[in-house]
């Protein structure tokens, strides 16, 4: 009879573990890696609140797939593991966008309330009230995927519905966010204010403006619109993309933002400007001779399918 109920328990485990194949990031960022082990190499980053599909768990690791379509290994800590009602059920509920760069959660509507979790710019987290803290100041009460609960200053998050209303994905106001982050650190596979790869750069200023962009600089540029720079930059706007490369193959392995002027905004070592124009004194003489073409994508929103929002992404609307 022993043997019976263990090897039922198991087959309730098993039948568990299939039907939880959905998660949310539960976590400030979660670093995903390439092998379900703390050595391998981070390929990407997801940010708190993000829904993924688990595609199954090796050595402990749960294997998952995020919006952006990359796939990679997480700590089970990392993510809350839903079956297909709970995972409905979250991305359904109202939530609070993250707006300020880096903020910190707190278990009472006081700025000297214990820490629940730090948060950075473009978390999500369920939106419950709105109410006025000890300390007098404005403070969203939120719920993280695991059910913690805390409160965040009104001064660094806006409920989902109004951060809808007001955000924009113009050039200026994209490239006004792009510059917040100069100095901040190159670290490969980052896609959050705590430091970025190139691409993940360009991803992670455009997700603070609800925008989901394909993780990789050469998955980046075939769904833009290009723009020749063969006979010179005088076609290129700001807020368009920079892709730097091979040009003998084409291969693209560099991105940045165009500013205007000759000038643009990219990460190696930390973000930073640096000129395509030879005899400026910010001129890059590294990367600008390898400039392969421009990429046009603002009008592309929603109109492509790789370029797509939060509001839009099929992840956000299971």
């Amino acid at each position: 009879m022993k043997r019976i109920v263990t090897l039922l328990a198991l087959l309730a485990l098993c039948f568990q573990g299939l039907a939880q194949d959905y998660g949310v990031v539960d976590i400030s960022v979660c670093n995903i890696r390439r092998n379900p082990t703390y050595t391998a190499e981070m390929v990407t980053q997801a940010l708190l609140g993000t829904p993924v599909h688990v595609l199954g768990v090796e050595k402990g690791w749960p294997q998952i797939q995020t919006p952006d379509g990359y796939t990679g290994y997480v700590h089970r800590d990392g993510i809350v593991r839903m079956d297909k009602q709970k995972y409905h059920e979250w991305n359904a509920a109202p939530k609070v966008m993250v707006t300020a760069l880096f903020s910190i959660v707190k278990s009472h509507p006081d700025q000297n309330g214990d820490t629940v979790s730090d948060v950075v710019g473009g978390d999500r987290l369920c939106f419950l009230d709105e109410v006025r803290g000890i300390d007098g100041r404005d403070y969203l009460h939120v719920r993280f995927p695991s059910g913690r609960e805390g409160y965040i200053s009104r001064e660094d998050a806006m409920p989902d519905d109004e951060f809808r209303e007001t955000v924009r994905q113009d050039a200026d106001a994209i490239l006004e966010t792009a510059l917040k982050m100069v100095g901040f650190p190159y670290v490969w596979g980052g896609t959050s204010p705590k430091g970025f790869d190139c691409s993940g750069y360009v991803r992670t200023v455009l997700a603070l403006h609800g925008i989901i962009m394909p993780r990789d600089a050469g998955q980046q540029a075939p769904v833009t619109q290009r723009i020749d720079t063969s006979a010179g930059i005088d076609k290129l706007q700001p807020g368009d993309l920079l892709f730097f490369g091979v040009k003998e193959t084409g291969r693209v392995r560099h991105v940045g933002f165009y500013m205007g002027d000759g000038i643009f905004l990219h990460c190696i070592g930390k973000a930073h400007l640096n000129s395509l124009i030879p005899g400026d004194p910010i001129y890059d003489a590294g990367n600008s001779p390898t400039l392969l073409y421009g990429g046009r994508f603002l009008h592309l929103i929603d109109k492509k399918r790789e370029i797509n929002t939060y509001w839009t992404n099929p992840y956000y609307l299971e």
